[in-house]
């Protein structure tokens, strides 16, 4: 029988979600303006070959019919603590934060992925996603941060409270797709931030250069602006060595990923999201599940690849460690090596050669 009380909670979240657009999104409705693309119609983006989105009556049947998964109230990483300050110009040391937030630390430069240190990933101090971790670097012992990537708007990616204290600290280049800025100056007009479309290529800092690429996705803030700003993935170079940052992002039929591996060959590691992907019927165009990233790291044939997006903020029905799970019978399923590919909690530190070690 369908759940009158999940009803009330889902029209009510979206009640609250249109008054925050209405109070905060950016002047001129649309976030950005430029020429057509294969990707933007003029309005709003979207994804080329896009079987179609789920739309509002799809939110609906999911959330009067779910079956979740419970999760604890606390889930702790057994690994927590102070990155080095810088690595040296031929080191690679990545640490995951928490769900995309990633310290990547390479050529002695310090670049930080969807920043998020907020307490819940939600426009509001008192409802929506809570973590059920820490971050696994505290913000006083972050290092000082040269460049931040931010791969689209979405709350658990794009927290601004976070991203004005990066600024206001360590005054970082902030990069984003197109659309994004505007998002960001609504509500810190003093942050310049850089945007980019997919296929565009910048020099972050001398020698540290960003590739944006496609991402099977979505954007919105709330209930007024869906698609007006774009989604991507990143790529990041520097001294020979070369990470891929998958954002947030469907399989989409792995167009996008053979788009990346054509462009960048021989990369060190793929980050790739594991986790909110249940069920499969409304989260597939959205989220990649663990034999998704499988796919995609056949496809983008880095040397490794780190799972992200699980477990700190419960947005779908899959239990805390089902990724990590269904992970391990994906690489199994598919002969690759599990120290190839692991499920990253926070705090946790990969290294070139190492692998994936202890505390950061």
């Amino acid at each position: 029988m369908l759940s009158r009380r999940r009803l009330i909670q889902a029209l009510g979240s979206l009640h609250l979600l249109g008054a925050t657009a209405r109070a905060n999104a950016a002047s001129g409705g649309f976030y950005y303006s430029g020429p057509p693309s294969d990707h933007f119609d003029g309005q709003r983006f979207f994804n080329p070959g896009d079987e179609g989105s789920r739309g509002f009556g799809d939110f609906l049947r999911w959330q009067l019919t779910k079956r979740e998964v419970p999760w604890p109230d606390f889930y702790p990483s057994p690994f927590q603590g102070a990155p080095l300050a810088r690595v040296g110009p031929r080191d690679l040391r990545i640490s995951l934060v928490g769900h995309a937030t990633f310290l990547i630390q390479m050529a002695g430069f310090n670049v930080l992925t969807d920043p998020v240190w907020s307490e819940r990933a939600s426009p509001f101090s008192f409802a929506g996603p809570k973590r059920h971790n820490p971050p696994g670097i505290p913000f006083e012992r972050l290092p000082r941060i040269d460049v931040v990537l931010i791969s689209h708007n979405h709350y658990d990616h794009m927290d601004l409270p976070t991203i004005a204290r990066l600024w206001e600290r360590d005054q970082p280049r902030m990069m984003a797709p197109l659309g994004n800025d505007a998002i960001i100056r609504s509500q810190a007009p003093s942050i310049p931030v850089g945007t980019m479309d997919w296929g565009d290529r910048r020099e972050a800092a001398p020698g540290l250069h960003v590739f944006m690429e496609p991402a099977h996705h979505w954007s919105a803030r709330a209930t007024n602006d869906r698609n007006h700003a774009l989604w991507a993935a990143f790529v990041v170079r520097a001294a020979g060595r070369s990470v891929y940052f998958a954002g947030d992002t469907g399989f989409g039929g792995g167009r996008h990923f053979q788009t990346t591996a054509a462009r960048h060959p021989n990369l060190d590691v793929a980050l790739l999201p594991i986790g909110a992907y249940e069920p499969r019927w409304f989260m597939a165009s959205n989220h990649m599940n663990p034999s998704d990233a499988v796919r995609a790291l056949r496809i983008l044939r880095a040397r490794s690849a780190l799972g992200y997006h699980w477990g700190t903020f419960k947005l779908t029905d899959e239990g805390i460690d089902q990724p990590v799970r269904d992970l391990a019978v994906a690489l199994k399923k598919e002969d690759i090596p599990a120290r190839r590919f692991t499920a990253l909690r926070p705090g946790q530190v990969w290294t070139t050669g190492q692998g994936a070690g202890s505390s950061a």
